[in-house]
């Protein structure tokens, strides 16, 4: 029974073999059969499968089953025919391509420009290339071989096509790439800001012409006084100063101007707002041209209420000369004179930022006369200086009875953070300016001033102008105007007042709180929007006009106010 067992495992170990060989060779005849059947069924496909749909994404036409078929046997045999495939391909891509940028186009709203008509055109092209008849019969619709010399013909126009078609693209890619649309934005924005600049500088030309000079209403004013003084010598004849002119127990004011509506309004604006009205003297000083208007209108318009106005002209005020003024001295300097008296356009628009102080006002003595009111009055002791640009609106008597602690110039402080302060006015590089004075020291403004006339003298505030104004005759100390002088003359001698007093801005900033204007004793339009011009802005004129003496003939016949 051993016996049989061994040789029964022998036996079945050769059997075990001999099947494993047999179902190999059955495996890979099992399989070879399959990959057969697989091949037979996709021909089958491809020969029985008719496609209903063109290549939807082209513009280009197709043929359905003659052109899967034709592109299914140009792999296997016809060479002429793959080259084809491979230009169909490429016209077709660059017709994708150029769509692709007319949309764009078309989205950007570029209908009506060159690119557009141009991307157009060139996808019409391609189109109508593939619909000529030579080539769509010979090259498309035909089942047999390729004529050559056909193919080669369209290759060549599609090769041309495509060519025009990649300068076009080249050309048109600075319109759609973001970096190089980026760039020519960020030009455009120079450019654009180059003409802001220059815009802003003729504004501001413009805007200084408007303010400087005499507007037509105001000219025919002073010409109807004027011609008033000469019909009727008799009206207006001298007569003596009186006595409360030089009365110190009164309240006095002094205006400076050359303009008689602008200090009627003034005036007027005082007067109506006072308990006593009877205790103000007016002191109005003209220049010798206004002399006559600014007498006849005080003659023909008494101010109301008793109030006294004195008016005299720079000329009666015979100390007043070249060998005492440094002013009047600089101004004989052919040099000082070339310089503000040129009328170049040209330089004021190339320099705005200086253009203001190239006018000659700013060395008119009428400006400067604030710095000579001890000497013009001397029997006061205190005096009340006043823009002819301001409206009083409240009773000014209590600053009469402000305790100045010994300061000469009592004044409203004008900064705030790091604006108008003693370095935004004068040149801190020059080393006499860096030693006396401190940058951030407050600077105050101009237009309602109460000086105390003794301190002064006793300061001799006077001689410290003389003395830096000389110095200034190449202008390096600070530009032309009367408040750099100012600020240095009475540095430390100036006392600061509640800005309720004087509220400034009304010729130049539009955003001032009407309740801030209403709580002002004194409103003062500086800057280049006066009142009585055109561009004055309306939501304060109102303020202004409300003291204008509308019921004066002259004033009616100039229309102003209108």
């Amino acid at each position: 029974m051993a016996v049989a067992v061994r040789g029964s495992r022998g036996g079945g170990g050769s059997g075990f073999g001999g099947f494993s060989l047999r179902s190999f060779f059955s495996y890979r005849i099992f399989v070879s059969a399959m990959f057969s059947v697989l091949f037979i069924a996709t021909l089958s496909v491809l020969f029985t499968t008719n496609p209903s749909t063109p290549h939807h994404d082209s513009a280009l036409p197709t043929t359905g089953n003659a052109y899967m078929r034709r592109t299914f046997l140009a792999l296997n045999s016809d060479p002429l025919k793959t080259r084809l495939d491979l230009i169909y391909k490429q016209a077709n891509d660059h017709v994708t391509l150029v769509n692709a940028y007319a949309a764009y186009a078309r989205k950007l709203k570029l209908e009506i420009s060159r690119q557009m008509r141009m991307f157009d055109d060139l996808a019409s092209n391609f189109s109508d290339l593939q619909m000529k008849p030579s080539y769509r019969s010979a090259l498309f619709e035909s089942d047999g071989p390729l004529d050559e010399d056909v193919l080669r013909h369209f290759e060549k126009e599609i090769k041309d096509k495509v060519k025009v078609a990649r300068l076009m693209i080249a050309e048109s890619k600075e319109n759609y790439d973001n970096q190089l649309k980026i760039q020519k934005l960020k030009d455009t924005i120079f450019a654009v800001n180059e003409l802001l600049i220059k815009a802003k500088k003729n504004g501001a030309f413009a805007s200084s012409i408007a303010a400087k000079s005499i507007p037509k209403s105001l000219h025919c004013l002073a010409m109807r006084l004027v011609e008033e003084r000469i019909s009727h010598p008799e009206k207006y004849k001298e007569e003596e100063p009186s006595p409360e002119f030089e009365d110190p127990s009164l309240y006095h004011y002094a205006i400076f101007s050359d303009n008689v509506i602008a200090v009627s309004v003034v005036i007027r604006s005082v007067v109506n707002n006072s308990d006593e009205p009877w205790k103000h003297v007016f002191h109005v000083v003209t220049d010798r041209m206004n002399l006559a208007p600014m007498k006849v209108w005080f003659k023909m318009r008494p101010v109301e209420r008793g109030a006294y106005v004195e008016v005299k002209a720079v000329e009666d005020f015979t100390f007043l000369n070249s060998s005492y003024v440094p002013v009047l001295r600089q101004l004989e300097s052919a040099k000082l004179q070339k310089f503000y008296f040129e009328n170049r356009a040209e330089n004021a628009t190339t320099d705005t930022h200086n253009m203001k102080y190239r006018n000659p006002k700013y060395l008119s003595m009428l400006n400067h006369l604030r710095f000579y009111l001890p000497e013009m009055y001397p029997k006061l002791h205190k005096i009340l200086f006043l823009d002819d640009d301001v409206v009083v609106q409240k009773d000014l008597t209590g600053l009469w009875k402000i305790d100045l602690d010994g300061k000469v110039n009592g004044a409203v402080e004008t900064c705030f953070g790091s604006f108008h302060r003693y370095g935004q006015y004068l040149n801190f590089s020059h080393p006499l300016i860096r030693e006396r004075f401190n940058p951030r020291a407050c600077a105050w403004a101009y237009g309602m001033n109460i000086f105390d006339l003794d301190a002064w003298r006793q300061e001799k505030c006077t001689e410290q102008y003389h003395y830096w104004q000389n110095l200034n005759e190449d202008r390096t100390l600070w530009k032309l105007g009367t408040l750099p002088p100012g600020l240095i003359s009475f540095y430390s001698t100036t006392k600061s007042l509640d800005k309720s007093w004087h509220v400034l801005g009304l010729g130049y900033n539009p955003s001032i709180s009407m309740d801030e204007i209403r709580n002002a004793a004194v409103i003062h339009y500086n800057g280049n929007m006066k009142p009585w011009l055109d561009i004055a802005m309306n939501q304060y004129k109102k303020l202004w006009t409300y003291y204008l003496d509308n019921d004066m003939e002259f004033v009616q016949m100039c229309n102003f106010g209108l």
